[in-house]
Order: C-alpha cells, then sequence, then structure tokens
C-alpha cells in the first residue's frame, strides 16, 4: 500500500484565517504520521463558481477539486461557525462533490474525515461541528470520533510562528490526525477501484 493521501479543504476568503490554520495543522500532524497531504484553501474554494445541478460543465479548477477528493484516502474538513452553521463557501465545495454520486467509491464511501471548526463563542462550535458530522454521514463519510472545535476569542489560537499555541489544542489536532492515517491505511483501496463506475 502507497502511503495515504489526505486532503484537506476549508477557511474563508480571507487569508490565513484560523479555521484554514486548523486544517493546515491537522495535515501537517498527518504528514507526521505518514501521510501525504494536499490543501485546498479558502481562496481556492473562493474560487470555485456557485453549484448548479442543471449545469454539467466544470472549470478546470472545480474539475481538479473533484478529481483530487475522487482519489484522496481521507479528508480534514474546516469551517468557521457562521450562524451556527458552515460558511457558504464549504458548502458550496461538499455541494460540488455531488458530482461523486456515480462513482465506484460513492462520495465520501470509506473514507475517515477529520473535521474542525473555528467560531467566536462556544455556541457556535458544538451545532456547527454538529451539523458538518450529519453532512458528511449523508455522503457515507467516517467523522473521526475526535472533531476539533475552538472558540477564537477564548485566546491566542497560534504563536508568532503560526504554531498551534495550545497544548490541549495541539494534543486533539495531534489525536485527530492519528485518527485519520490510522482509519485511512485500514480502509485504503487500490486506486484502481476509484473514479467512475
Amino acid at each position: 500500500m502507497s502511503k495515504p493521501l489526505i486532503l484537506g479543504f476549508g477557511g474563508t476568503t480571507r487569508a490565513g484565517s484560523s479555521s484554514e490554520k486548523l486544517v493546515r495543522a491537522v495535515l501537517s500532524n498527518c504528514e507526521k504520521e505518514g501521510a501525504r497531504t494536499r490543501l485546498f484553501d479558502g481562496a481556492f474554494l473562493a474560487r470555485l463558481p456557485l453549484f448548479a445541478p442543471e449545469n454539467p460543465e466544470r472549470t478546470a479548477e472545480q474539475r481538479e477539486f473533484v478529481e483530487a477528493v475522487r482519489r484522496c484516502d481521507g479528508l480534514v474538513i474546516g469551517t468557521p461557525a457562521y450562524h451556527a452553521g458552515v460558511s457558504g463557501l464549504v458548502k458550496n465545495a461538499l455541494d460540488l462533490l455531488e458530482d461523486l454520486r456515480g462513482d465506484a467509491r460513492v462520495y465520501f464511501d470509506d473514507l475517515p474525515v477529520g473535521l474542525v471548526v473555528s467560531a467566536a463563542g462556544w455556541q457556535g462550535t458544538g451545532i456547527t461541528l454538529s451539523a458538518l458530522r450529519d453532512m458528511v454521514h449523508a455522503m457515507r463519510g467516517w467523522p473521526t470520533p475526535i472533531g476539533v472545535s475552538v472558540n477564537s476569542l477564548a485566546g491566542p489560537l497560534f504563536d508568532a510562528d503560526g504554531a498551534v499555541a495550545d497544548p490541549q489544542l495541539d494534543a486533539s489536532i495531534a489525536a485527530q490526525a492519528k485518527q485519520i492515517v490510522r482509519f485511512a491505511a485500514a480502509f485504503q483501496q487500490p486506486n484502481e477501484n476509484r473514479g467512475a463506475a
């Protein structure tokens, strides 16, 4: 088996948002566990046109994103909590993955999915994490038992170098990454079993 490929996506239109940094931190820990990683950040997601199910035409970026998800062995999805829900940016990316419905591996079937939520207050974090878990379940994915949710108002999340500043948060991120990579290795399928049926 090759090293599992863990794909992360999320963030906001603001470069270096806390949710994007948290996804990067999970992916970095996945690399420490022996995985290969790739990130589609908020700036990339912002370039994806609004998903229109009646329009089968796709931009080069839409095709790139769908193909990357099609070929990955695990996912990390990060979102800010906007009014107790996922951001429109992240929801649009999830909606685009309807293109995976006809694949041999439908949607996120047999994919471990680490979930990361950042909010300006605790109320939105739990509700949004729960909603995101429901979306992943609906897409046949396996949310990791450990979900990462942070209150960005509770103190600095990152130090001057961009590293996670809180030891407890750092431990949660590392534990989630271990679960993603371990489950990805258990579920890993040969690449020829992926793609359109």
